[in-house]
C-alpha cells in the first residue's frame, strides 16, 4: 500500500487479515490517517459509507467511536432511508488510535520511505507469492550474501526475498524496468503490464503480487493561498512528485482536481456567548456495530453555529479577485457540494448569510476548525472576513485556510475492483480516483484491499451490486461515467435507498465481509445473535395480538411510551406527555401489534413498554443506560429497524421487484471480445463511449452518461450475433 491517509488504512487492515503480508509506506509515520479537513466522520450518506465499512469488516467506525468527541444521528425527522450517524473527533486521538490499531495487526509493517516509482513485467510471467524483508531487519550474514549477488549497482539497498534460490533472488534485485525504464504496451491482444513492486527513492525494490495506491491529494500536490503558492501534500508536508511522474508514464488518463480548507482558530480568543450551541445526542448511536457504546458517551462537547454578515460578504466581493479561484492561477475544478466561501458569495448573490459551525479539533487543545469557511483568499483577507463575524471580532487565527491542487486518475480506467485496466495487479483507491472524503477513500480503500488480496489469492473477486450497498453505487458511478469534480456520495444517489439504510449494513454486508475472512468468529456469533434477536422481536410483534389490557382500559396508547428515544433532533426525543394520546384503539382489539405498527401515527416507542414485559431478554441483552427511562441506543436502533421493516413492508416489496429485474440486465455479460464497431446501427458516438469504458454488462452500459436504450438493444442482438459468428468460425 502506498499512502497512509484513510484509503490506505483499510486496505492495509483487508490484506492483513486476510492473511497476507503486507508493507504500508507513508512519508510520516506520526500522521498515518491524519484528518487533513475536518476533524469529523460521517454526515448526510457518509455516515452509511462508514457504516458499510464496518459491516465489511472495517475500522473506521470502531476507531471513530474510541475517539469521537461528539455524536450525531441526523436526518431523523425525515424517513429512516436518509438517517445517518455523524462524529465529531479528537483529531490527534484519532491517528494515534489508527496507528495503534494497524501496528497490532499481524502480517501488517508500516514503512516510512517515499515511494518514487512502480516495477512492471509482462503479464505472461507468473509472480510467486514473496516474503520481503528489508535490509534493515537482514541479519549481516543475510545482507552479505545479498549483497555479492546484487545487481544493478543503482540499486544499493535492495530488499531480499525469502525461500528462493541463488537465481531467483538475483532476479528480484533486478526486477525488470520501471515505469521510467520503458512505456507501456497496449496491444490489441489483451498483453497487459504487470506491477510486481515498488523503487523508493532511496533505490531499495520491495516486490510484491500487487500495489494499492492511495495518495490523497499528494500526487503533484500545489498549494495556493492567495498570491502564494507551493508544492505540498499538505500544509507543512511534501508532495509526491517522482511517484506522480511515474504514474503519467503508464497511459492511465488523469486530470487536475481541486479541495480546500478552512482556517483555524484559538478558541480562548472567541466569544462563545454570541453563538448558538449544538449538543451531541445523550445517548449517542455509535458507527460500529460491534461498539455497546461509545468511548466519551458522558462527555461529549458541543459545536457552535455562526453566520456570515454583509460585512463579510462586501469584504469578500472586493476582493475576491485575488482569491486563485478566480484570478485564473487555479485552473482546475473543486467540489460542487463543498465550495468555498467565495464561491457561496459569488454564486447566490441573493443570499444574506451563510451558516458555519465552530468545530473543536480535540479535548486537549483549543483549536477551533470553522467550518463552511475554505478559502483560497489571502491571509490578511482571511483576517478581515473573521472580525465582521459577531463574536470572532477578537479571534485569532493559528493556520490560514488554503486550496490544494493534485492529480488524479479517471476512474473509468478502473475495472470494479477498482484494478486499473492496464496494469494488471495495480489498484487505485481514494481521492485519486476522483472523490472526496475520509468516507468515500475508505470505503474504496477496503475494496481494493480486499479485491487486491483476493487476486493473490486466486480467488474470485468481491463485487458488490449497487443495489445492495452505497460502496457499490460509489463505485460503479466512477467508472461508468467518471468524474471531472470531486465526487461526493448523497443519498440521492441510491435508486432503491430504502433498502440501503444505516440500521441493516450489517445484514446486507456482513457475510461478504465473513466470505472473505475480515469477520471473526466472534464479530460472526454476534452478528447471528443479534439477526436471530431481531427476527424473534418481530415474530412477537406479528403473532401478539392487541388486548384490552395493554390499552390499560382506555382504548388508546400514548403518544409516547414510558421508554424514550434519546435523540437530539427526532420528534422520538420528546418524553411521555400523558395529555397526548392516539386516537381510540377499542377497534383493533384481536389486531396483531404488527398490524397495529402499519398506521402512520402509531411508532414503536408507543408499543415499548408492552414488549419489555413480553421480551424482557430483548432489552437486557443492550448495554445499559443512565437513565431507567430510556433505551440504550443499541436497543433503540433495534426497534427502529424492525418497524422499518413492518411500516414500510409494501414499499420494501416494490422496490425488491425492481431490483430483480435490474439484476436481470445485470446478469447478461458483454464479452471481452466483443467488438462495438461491427454493430450496424450503433452511431460512432455510442461506439466510443463504450469501448472507452468497456462495460463488463448490459446494466452497467446502461448507466454510460449519453449510452441510450436503442443502444443497448443493439449491443444485445449483436451479442448472440457475434457469438455465433465465431462458434462457427471455430468449428471450420
Amino acid at each position: 500500500m502506498v499512502g497512509a491517509g484513510h484509503a490506505g488504512c483499510e486496505a492495509a487492515m483487508a490484506a492483513a487479515r486476510m492473511g497476507l503480508k503486507t508493507a504500508l509506506y507513508t512519508l510520516n509515520v506520526d500522521l498515518i490517517a491524519q484528518m487533513s479537513c475536518n476533524p469529523a466522520v460521517g454526515g448526510i450518506a457518509k455516515g452509511h459509507l462508514v457504516r458499510e465499512v464496518d459491516a465489511l469488516g472495517g475500522i473506521m467506525g470502531e476507531v471513530t467511536d474510541a475517539v469521537g468527541i461528539q455524536f450525531r444521528l441526523l436526518n431523523t425527522s425525515r424517513g429512516p432511508a436518509v438517517w445517518s450517524p455523524r462524529a465529531q473527533c479528537d483529531k490527534q486521538a484519532y491517528r494515534l488510535k489508527m496507528r495503534e490499531v494497524l501496528e497490532s495487526q499481524p502480517n501488517l509493517k508500516i514503512k516510512q520511505a517515499e515511494v518514487a516509482d512502480l516495477i512492471l513485467e509482462a503479464s505472461k510471467v507468473q509472480v510467486a507469492a514473496d516474503t520481503f524483508v528489508c535490509p534493515a531487519e537482514r541479519s549481516s550474514a543475510d545482507q552479505s550474501s545479498v549483497a555479492s549477488r546484487q545487481s544493478p549497482a543503482s540499486y544499493s539497498q535492495p530488499c531480499h526475498f525469502e525461500g528462493r534460490s541463488d537465481e531467483e533472488s538475483a532476479f528480484a534485485n533486478n526486477q525488470g524496468p520501471t515505469t521510467n525504464d520503458r512505456q507501456p504496451t497496449t496491444d490489441d491482444a489483451g498483453d497487459r503490464q504487470r506491477a510486481i513492486g515498488i523503487r523508493l527513492r532511496d533505490g531499495r525494490t520491495v516486490r510484491a503480487q500487487a500495489v494499492i495506491i492511495t495518495t490523497g491529494t499528494f500526487l503533484n500536490g500545489l498549494i495556493h493561498c492567495g498570491e502564494q503558492q507551493y508544492p505540498a501534500g499538505r500544509s507543512g508536508e511534501p508532495s509526491a512528485v517522482l511517484l506522480g511522474e511515474a504514474l503519467k508514464k503508464l497511459g492511465l488518463r488523469g486530470c487536475r482536481l481541486k479541495t480546500g480548507t478552512p482556517p483555524r482558530l484559538d478558541g480562548r480568543s472567541i466569544d462563545w456567548s454570541r453563538f448558538e450551541a449544538q449538543p451531541g445526542d445523550l445517548d449517542p448511536t455509535p458507527f460500529s456495530f460491534r461498539t455497546l457504546r461509545v468511548a466519551h458517551h458522558d462527555r461529549q462537547v458541543p459545536c457552535y453555529i455562526a453566520f456570515t454578515t454583509e460585512e463579510t460578504h462586501r469584504i469578500i466581493r472586493e476582493n475576491v479577485h485575488r482569491s486563485p479561484m478566480y484570478s485564473g492561477q487555479i485552473q482546475s475544478i473543486g467540489p460542487r457540494y463543498c465550495p468555498s466561501i467565495e464561491d457561496k458569495i459569488v454564486k447566490f448573490p441573493d443570499k444574506l448569510q451563510h451558516q458555519l459551525f465552530l468545530e473543536p479539533e480535540g479535548l486537549n487543545t483549543h483549536e477551533i476548525y470553522v467550518n463552511g469557511m475554505s478559502t483560497s483568499l489571502p491571509i490578511d483577507v482571511q483576517l478581515a472576513i473573521l472580525k465582521s463575524i459577531p463574536g470572532l471580532e477578537t479571534a485569532e487565527m493559528l493556520r490560514p485556510g488554503y486550496a490544494i491542487e493534485y492529480d488524479s486518475i479517471d476512474p473509468t480506467e478502473l475495472e470494479r475492483t477498482l484494478e486499473t485496466k492496464k496494469i494488471a495487479g495495480l489498484f487505485l483507491g481514494g481521492q485519486i480516483n476522483g472523490t472526496s472524503g475520509y468516507e468515500e477513500a475508505a470505503c474504496q480503500g477496503l475494496m481494493a484491499g480486499i479485491n487486491a488480496a483476493l487476486k493473490v489469492k486466486k480467488e474470485p473477486p468481491l463485487l458488490l451490486d449497487r443495489t445492495e450497498a452505497y460502496t457499490a453505487i460509489l463505485i460503479d458511478d466512477l467508472i461508468s461515467k467518471g468524474t471531472n469534480e470531486p465526487y461526493r456520495m448523497f443519498t440521492s444517489r441510491a435508486e432503491f435507498r430504502l433498502q440501503l439504510r444505516i440500521d441493516n449494513a450489517d445484514r446486507r454486508l456482513t457475510p461478504h465481509g465473513r466470505r472473505v475472512g475480515l469477520i471473526s468468529d466472534e464479530a460472526w456469533a454476534d452478528h447471528q445473535a443479534k439477526q436471530a434477536r431481531l427476527e424473534g422481536m418481530k415474530r412477537l410483534l406479528e403473532q401478539t395480538k392487541l388486548t384490552s389490557k395493554m390499552l390499560g382500559g382506555r382504548g388508546r396508547l400514548p403518544l409516547r411510551g414510558s421508554i424514550s428515544f434519546p435523540a437530539s433532533e427526532s420528534s422520538a426525543t420528546a418524553t411521555i406527555n400523558e395529555q397526548q394520546v392516539t386516537n381510540d384503539l377499542s377497534a383493533a382489539i384481536g389486531q396483531p401489534l404488527a398490524q397495529l405498527l402499519k398506521r402512520p401515527e402509531i411508532s414503536i416507542e408507543q408499543l415499548a413498554p408492552i414488549l419489555r414485559n413480553l421480551a424482557p431478554d430483548f432489552f437486557d441483552s443492550a448495554a445499559p443506560t443512565t437513565n431507567d427511562t430510556l433505551l440504550s441506543s443499541r436497543a433503540r436502533n433495534d426497534l427502529k429497524s424492525i418497524e422499518t421493516e413492518i411500516k414500510y413492508a409494501g414499499y420494501l416489496s416494490q422496490q425488491q421487484r425492481s431490483i430483480d429485474r435490474l439484476k436481470k440486465a445485470e446478469q447478461r455479460a458483454i464479452p471481452d471480445w466483443f467488438d462495438y464497431r461491427a454493430v450496424s446501427g450503433l452511431s460512432r458516438e455510442m461506439q466510443e463511449k463504450l469501448f472507452k469504458i468497456r462495460p463488463r454488462t448490459l446494466g452497467h452500459a446502461a448507466r454510460i452518461p449519453g449510452v441510450t436504450p436503442a443502444a443497448i438493444s443493439l449491443v444485445n442482438v449483436y451479442i448472440e450475433l457475434q457469438s455465433r459468428r465465431r462458434e462457427q468460425a471455430a468449428a471450420l
